[in-house]
């Protein structure tokens, strides 16, 4: 009887196992074992960096994998708060947009260069004629963000690009900008931005519902060139680089970094020396040129009801003054 009973037990855990996976294959969120684990390739250095006080953990990894996605969001916290900080109340979003994804690596295996000298290239107006591409190029690595255009500008900002951050509001979709060289880092905001990028991945339509403005209806980049953004970094732009509040009063949208301090604070872990360009912006006068390209002005900016303007600004003040950075476009 035992063994009848044993059998009956058996037969229905294998038949349990054979249904859980048929109903998982056949859903669009089922995610399958990956093998994409982070190889720790920056090398340490004999002296620290000008900037390390304002670093909590050195050599932090700053892309999201699959196979530890738990166990890290544990450990630097990030468990702890919801988007855009955290991972807290989004973690399937993460593992779902993770399992698509073919690799979490920082540099390429052959990227055997220690200590790196960084330059991160802002956005800014003042980049206009000032012939900085060659001096840009010549950088062991390159961070850009969003859709700041390389085609056209190259006397002024470069050819080259290591890093491109972006959000599904700002990224290229015009197969023009593709440079196959260039890793694409994703900053999630929102669980719609996961959604967005799993949606891209497999081929599922994309619900355009959730954003500021009509997001990427394709994308040029490959599986192998995208990364996600640990929002560890994220969270130590707006809490250790801006102190921003973490709770804002009701009647107040929170504020929460732009783009460009949270390159610079990927930056400051993941090199040695880092320099700026096109970062600096007239506020002062409404009329000047928002960006190096396009027809935006100031005043596009002074509107802007998700950034504390005047906070980032007080912050690349003081990073520059105390020499923790080098600022290419100052004058």
């Amino acid at each position: 009887m035992r063994g009848y009973l044993l059998a009956i037990f058996l037969s229905a855990v294998f038949l349990y196992y054979v249904l859980h996976c048929i109903l998982w294959g056949a859903n669009n969120y089922w995610v399958p074992p990956v093998e994409m684990k982070r190889r720790h390739q920056t090398q340490s250095c004999l002296s620290k960096p000008a900037f390390a006080s304002l670093l909590r953990f050195h050599q932090f990894h700053p892309f999201m994998c699959a196979y530890d996605f738990k166990k890290i969001a544990s450990l630097y916290g990030s468990d702890k708060f919801d988007l855009p900080y955290g991972t807290r109340t989004s973690a399937e979003y993460f593992r779902i947009a993770l399992s698509k994804l073919q690799s979490c690596d920082l540099f390429d295996e052959s990227d055997n260069v220690p200590c790196k000298k960084c330059i991160v290239i802002g956005n800014g107006g003042i980049l206009k004629n000032k012939s900085l591409g060659e001096k840009i190029d010549s950088y062991d690595v390159i961070i850009r963000m969003n859709d700041g255009p390389i085609l056209g500008h190259e006397e002024d900002v470069g050819k080259r690009t290591t890093f491109r951050l972006f959000y599904p509001e700002s990224v290229f979709s015009d197969p023009n900008h593709y440079d196959p060289n260039t890793t694409v880092i994703l900053i999630a905001f929102k669980p719609s931005d996961l959604r967005w990028l799993w949606s891209l991945l497999t081929g599922d339509k994309i619900n355009i519902k959730g954003f500021w403005k009509k997001p990427a209806l394709n994308l040029i980049y490959k599986p192998y060139q995208i990364r996600i953004l640990d929002p560890f970094i994220i969270r130590m732009a707006a809490y250790k680089m801006l102190h921003l509040p973490k709770v804002f009063p009701k009647d107040q949208k929170p504020k929460h970094p732009t783009t460009g301090i949270i390159a610079i604070t990927l930056a400051f872990h993941i090199c040695h020396e880092v320099h700026l360009a096109g970062f600096r912006y007239n506020l002062s006068d409404p009329r000047s040129p928002l960006h190096y390209y396009g027809n935006d002005s100031m005043s596009l900016m002074n509107k802007s009801a998700y950034h504390n303007v005047t906070a980032e600004q007080l912050f690349l003040k003081n990073i520059i003054q105390k020499n923790f950075v080098i600022n290419l476009t100052q004058d």
